[in-house]
C-alpha cells in the first residue's frame, strides 16, 4: 500500500478502537471519570486493570464504533478536560507505582471555541511535560490515526509503538495539501511527503516498534498483550530517575 492508502486504512470503518483493545488485553478494567476541574471528557477513556497479572493504568482516546458511539466520544477529538483527566490518572499511577499504557487514535484534539477557552494548547503541553516526568514505566501505542498535538499529548512515553496500518503525523494530509499547495487534490502527494506510515516512522526513529496486525484476530491481541507485559516487566527493573532521563533524551534528540 502507498502512504495515502494507509491513511485511508487508518480511518477505516470497523477498525478496532481503544475500547476494543482494552476489552481484549486488559483484565478487570475499571473506568475512572473526570478531571476534577470541569467535566468527564468521553473522548478519553481511562482506568485501572491488569495485564499479565500486573496492575496498570490504561488511557485511550476513543473514537466510537457506531454513530451513537462516535457522537458520545466526540469522534475521538479530546477536550482540555480529557488531557487533564489523563494527567490526573498518570499521577495517580505514579503514586501507586503502576505502569501507564496509552492507546492513541485521534485525528487531532478538538478545536472548538469552548476547548480553546478552557486552554486546549496548555492542557496538551502540560500532558506532554507531565508524562515525560512520570517516575513509572510508560508505553503509547498508535492504533489508528495519530494526529498532531492531540496524539502527542498522550505519546510522550518511554517507547511509542504503532500498528502497521496506522499513521502518526504533525498534520493531516488534507491540511498539509491545503497549506502547501492550496489544493486538496494533492492529498496523496502530501501523504508521501509527511512520512507518516509505520515503516517511515520506524526508519526515522519516531517509533520503536511496528506491531503486525494479522487481521486483528485473537492471536493479535494475545501477542500484543504478552509484548506489553514483557515491556513493563523489563522497564519496572529500571530506576525511576533513569526512566525520566531516558524519556527526556528520547524527545530532545528529535
Amino acid at each position: 500500500m502507498n502512504a495515502y492508502e494507509i491513511v485511508l486504512k487508518s480511518r477505516e470503518k470497523g477498525r478496532p478502537t481503544a475500547l476494543k483493545y482494552i476489552g481484549k488485553i486488559v483484565d478487570g478494567f475499571i473506568e475512572l471519570h473526570g478531571d476534577r476541574r470541569f467535566a468527564d471528557d468521553r473522548a478519553v477513556i481511562g482506568g485501572i486493570g491488569y495485564i499479565g497479572g500486573r496492575p496498570v493504568t490504561v488511557i485511550g482516546i476513543e473514537k466510537g464504533s457506531d454513530t451513537n458511539g462516535k457522537i458520545e466520544h466526540n469522534f475521538g477529538c479530546a477536550h482540555p478536560e480529557g488531557y487533564r483527566k489523563a494527567v490526573r490518572l498518570m499521577k495517580q499511577a505514579e503514586k501507586f507505582h503502576r505502569p501507564v499504557l496509552c492507546f492513541v487514535d485521534t485525528s487531532g484534539a478538538y478545536c472548538g471555541i469552548g476547548a480553546e477557552e478552557r486552554g486546549q494548547s496548555e492542557a496538551i503541553a502540560s500532558s506532554i511535560i507531565e508524562m515525560i516526568r512520570l517516575k513509572t514505566p510508560t508505553l503509547s501505542i498508535i492504533i489508528g490515526e495519530g494526529g498532531s498535538g492531540g496524539a502527542l499529548g498522550l505519546s510522550a512515553a518511554d517507547e511509542v509503538w504503532i500498528t502497521e496500518t496506522s499513521t502518526y503525523s504533525v498534520i493531516s494530509p488534507e491540511g498539509c495539501a491545503s497549506i502547501l499547495w492550496k489544493d486538496s487534490a494533492k492529498v496523496a502527494e502530501a501523504s508521501e511527503c509527511l512520512k507518516l506510515t509505520a515503516e517511515d516512522l520506524l526508519r526515522l526513529g519516531a517509533v520503536e516498534k511496528v506491531v503486525k496486525e494479522n487481521g486483528f484476530n485473537d492471536e493479535f491481541y494475545e501477542r500484543l498483550g504478552r509484548d506489553i507485559a514483557a515491556f513493563f516487566a523489563e522497564k519496572s527493573e529500571v530506576p525511576a530517575e533513569s526512566l525520566v532521563e531516558a524519556r527526556y533524551a528520547r524527545f530532545r534528540k528529535f
